[in-house]
């Protein structure tokens, strides 16, 4: 079996951080659980987690960083992680049962002849009832184009390190290539989905949002595309949740809405013109 860590580096994750690692930390080996200054409750958060999985979690408050020192931690993570696989699991991202397992019964069995696992996500807006068009995604990787992204990498890969400030940092190998430009054949595209509430609040207010690098400009004013009524959210968003976690069922308002009836053929028009960009 192959040991599979996955590094989950957060401040200010309070709305989506339980459900995120919830979804993931029964199946993997160990979960890097580390905080870089949060003000909301993400600690307490963090805390119940560790006290929940006990061993699994590696839990570490770094402070407060900056962009060049966010990638430095991430190295740091990587650095520290005496695995097979690397699984890099933001707090804004849930994970489905079923396709996380899938992806992890992929690497014990294959994982000596991979490299990296390219997931496919729901880019939510305005709430969990909504989701971005497939045109928004930014990512392209070996020339598909859309919301994809590695979220699992093999970390056997020569010279695997982290580098650029966050915003644009990528995983790199000993040659200065990135993971995603390396041999197409060691890299497996899956029809597998996972959450992603990148364009949502992600803390209790918008002032604690505003403290995280970069935060200020992913929220995202958009009417989006309604969820059938008939579908499934991962498994967490049915489990009984402590108090002080959030309710994830809130809707959009209707001042959103109407802002978002205004911006959205805009942002339309602005995708059909641009074009597409490497990464991870």
């Amino acid at each position: 079996m192959k040991r599979i860590y996955a590094h989950t580096l957060v401040k200010n994750e309070e709305r989506w951080l339980w459900f995120a690692v919830n979804s993931v930390a029964p199946y993997v080996d160990k979960i890097l659980l580390w905080d870089t200054g949060s003000t909301d409750k993400s600690i307490k958060i963090e805390k119940s987690l560790v006290r929940k999985y006990q061993d699994k979690i590696n839990f570490r408050q770094i402070g407060e960083v900056d962009q060049q020192k966010f990638t430095k931690v991430r190295q740091e993570m990587l650095d520290e992680s005496n695995c097979d696989w690397v699984m890099i699991l933001d707090g804004d991202e849930v994970w489905w049962r079923k396709n996380i397992k899938r992806a992890i019964e992929i690497i014990n069995k294959r994982g000596d002849k991979l490299e990296s696992l390219v997931h496919k996500y729901y880019n939510l807006v305005g709430d969990v009832y909504h989701y971005q068009e497939q045109k928004a995604g930014r990512y392209c990787i070996d020339g598909v184009t859309g919301h994809i992204t590695i979220r699992f990498f093999n970390r056997k890969i020569p010279g695997l390190h982290f580098s650029k400030p966050h915003g644009t940092e990528g995983i790199f190998d000993d040659k200065g290539v990135l993971i995603q430009e390396r041999d197409y054949k060691k890299r497996l595209h899956l029809d597998d989905y996972y959450l992603h509430f990148t364009h949502l609040t992600r803390s209790s207010t918008v002032l604690n949002d505003k403290g995280v690098i970069k935060r200020n400009i992913k929220y995202k004013y958009e009417l989006g595309i309604p969820f059938p009524k008939v579908f499934k959210y991962p498994e967490t968003f049915y489990k009984k949740r402590p108090v002080y976690i959030p309710n994830p069922w809130q809707k959009r308002s209707k001042y959103y809405f109407f802002r978002a009836l205004f911006e959205t053929p805009i942002r339309k028009i602005k995708r059909r013109i641009w074009k597409g960009k490497t990464g991870y």
